[in-house]
């Protein structure tokens, strides 16, 4: 799925527009033990709830494709009989009335997600009629022709809110606050079947993690059958080590600077479209040659990629650059610099020795304080 993709269904979490039929929930405590169940139609819950379902679910779509949301497709084997793609389905197609199911479904989160606190589990159906669109994009309510069903999960941390003081209206005096379990926004969740080219695909599952680096292999590998993807920081540290190795003691600063500048310009050129530029083996390679990589360079790079990543290994643009600042540390200086502005940096040599020379053109402040960079009485 991509952003416009998920945007799409992000926008149906309004009560004008919502689209879900059936929500379950599982209260679950640190000792993994079941302490509650509800099964309602979504709809008959109180206002007020409602609202508050809604953002949470809003939220387990939320963040940045690739780095919170990751798409995960199932390997072959769970795709066969018995396999995790059928059981998703089956509780998709049971639109949430099946109880044996759902307390299968509770089983599998319960067994597989590490987490030693208490937790809610959310589950909802939803049936979401796809308007048709017409050449110039615009929707067309009155010309859909599928209906998209999908099941979503949200698992939100639950803890006892802080204790204080609060003013009760009703004795007119401050008094302690009264301790409750609140459900926190969610960290886990996954989408099946994914939303892709606005069609109903289900080959795939899309997986929501709050912190990107903590993925939990168990649980995609054995709650929802997909293969452990990379994460983002992994594939910046793995797209780290391809360059350092490929280049050896020629990685010089000015092919690390390249090559942050022509990553820089991709994702810059690839804003507005809907998928994220996904870098594989050629494309690295092609990236490589772009940004100054001698041609002996780039002979041995075939195998240290194959080594250190994986033939079938890909980067998204966006995991692997820094888009945000390009820094330049030795054990003694660190210097920040607009990463658009890399090019008032550079290498001479001065004096026999190696130094970083940096233009300046604006004010120069040292510790808050303007300064003149050149001493009074010289000839500018």
């Amino acid at each position: 799925m991509n952003k416009k993709e998920v945007l799409e269904l992000r926008k149906q979490f309004k009560p004008e527009d919502c689209s879900i039929t059936r929500i379950c929930g599982c209260y679950v405590d640190g000792e993994k033990e079941i302490k509650s169940q509800t099964k309602d139609a979504f709809l008959s819950l109180p206002e007020e709830e409602i609202f508050k379902y809604l953002n949470i679910f809003k939220q387990t779509l939320s963040g940045t494709i690739g780095k919170n949301l990751l798409n995960m497709e199932f390997p072959l084997e769970q795709e066969l009989s018995g396999g995790t793609q059928e059981f998703l389905l089956q509780l998709r197609d049971s639109k949430l009335q099946d109880d044996m199911l759902i307390e299968e479904f509770y089983q599998k989160i319960i067994e597989n997600y590490n987490y030693g606190e208490n937790y809610y589990i959310i589950l909802i159906h939803v049936a979401y009629d796809i308007p048709g669109k017409s050449t110039d994009g615009t929707e067309m309510f009155d010309a859909s022709d599928e209906v998209f069903e999908y099941v979503l999960c949200s698992i939100c941390p639950v803890h006892l809110s802080k204790e204080g003081l609060c003013y009760n209206p009703e004795t007119n005096h401050v008094e302690n606050r009264i301790r409750d379990w609140i459900v926190e926004p969610p960290v886990k969740g996954f989408l099946f079947p994914v939303f892709n080219d606005r069609s109903t695909d289900i080959h795939g599952v899309l997986y929501y993690s709050k912190r990107p680096e903590d993925l939990q292999p168990e649980f995609i590998e054995n709650a929802l059958g997909c293969t452990f993807p990379m994460s983002a920081g992994s594939q910046k540290d793995t797209f780290h080590a391809v360059v350092m190795n490929t280049l050896g003691e020629e990685c010089d600063y000015t092919v690390v600077k390249n090559i942050h500048d022509n990553l820089n310009e991709m994702i810059e050129e690839t804003k507005d479209a809907p998928e994220v530029p996904v870098l594989t083996k050629p494309e690295v390679k092609r990236l490589l040659a772009k940004s100054g990589v001698a041609d002996e360079k780039i002979e041995i790079f075939d195998n240290n990629f194959d080594t250190i990543a994986g033939e079938k290994a890909s980067f998204l643009a966006t995991n692997i650059a820094e888009t945000r600042k390009f820094s330049i540390e030795t054990p003694d200086v660190s210097i920040k610099v607009n990463p658009d502005r890399t090019d008032l940096v550079e290498t001479k040599m001065i004096d026999g020795k190696q130094c970083l020379v940096i233009e300046i053109n604006d004010q120069v402040e040292v510790n808050g304080v303007p300064v003149r960079t050149l001493p009074i009485g010289t000839v500018e």
